[in-house]
């Protein structure tokens, strides 16, 4: 792929889906995606029990609905900002305007780093929340609340990975949206 500005290749080129998928960032978000649906579905499928003594459901961590509940809520949300930015990387070739490149730049380094931050505050929620659940000695669930925890672990990585990339992206395009300004004549670097 040429380069381009902000990681674009000439604006307007062909969709080339075998270079889609092998831009670490892609790879990344679609590693994200695959573990807030972990999240998500396992808090859905196996983090509400309810118990023969009782007529109601209850969350499987510390009996705190809250806390089922900001894990599916982060989970389905990072879900579709996974799927979001992914059509923007399918579509960034195509932007032609180097302000609006700079802008999903941008927006792509904000929004990762919220995410991490989110899934950080998710991890140490739910961690807390099984640590002081006296429900966490039974058979049923466990495996899914443990799967949770370790998948909201995983994601700060992977979000914070994927703004780290995301800066890094922005610093070395805009080094060459500079030396194109400096010297129109000659080829990129």
């Amino acid at each position: 792929m040429e380069g381009g500005a902000y990681g674009a290749g000439k604006a307007g080129g062909a969709f080339d889906p075998y270079t889609l998928v092998r831009q670490p960032h892609t790879i990344l978000r679609v590693v994200s995606w695959v573990f807030s649906i972990v999240v998500f579905g396992s808090i859905v499928n196996e983090g509400y029990l309810n118990s023969p003594s009782e007529s109601k459901e209850f969350c499987i961590y510390n009996r705190n609905p809250n806390a089922c509940g900001y894990g599916v809520t982060v989970g389905v949300l990072a879900f579709l900002t996974c799927l979001l930015y992914l059509a923007l990387d399918v579509y960034f070739p195509q932007i032609s305007s180097v302000k609006d490149r700079k802008k999903a730049v941008l927006s792509d380094i904000g929004v990762s780093a919220f995410w991490a931050f989110l899934w950080f505050v998710g991890f140490c929620y739910l961690a807390n929340q099984w640590q002081v659940s006296k429900d966490s000695l039974l058979n049923e669930g466990t495996d899914a609340a443990r799967a949770a925890i370790a998948f909201s672990f995983f994601s700060i990585f992977t979000w914070s990975l994927t703004a780290a990339l995301a800066v890094r992206r922005f610093k070395d395009l805009t080094f060459q949206e500079e030396y194109s300004t400096l010297f129109p004549s000659s080829a990129q670097p």
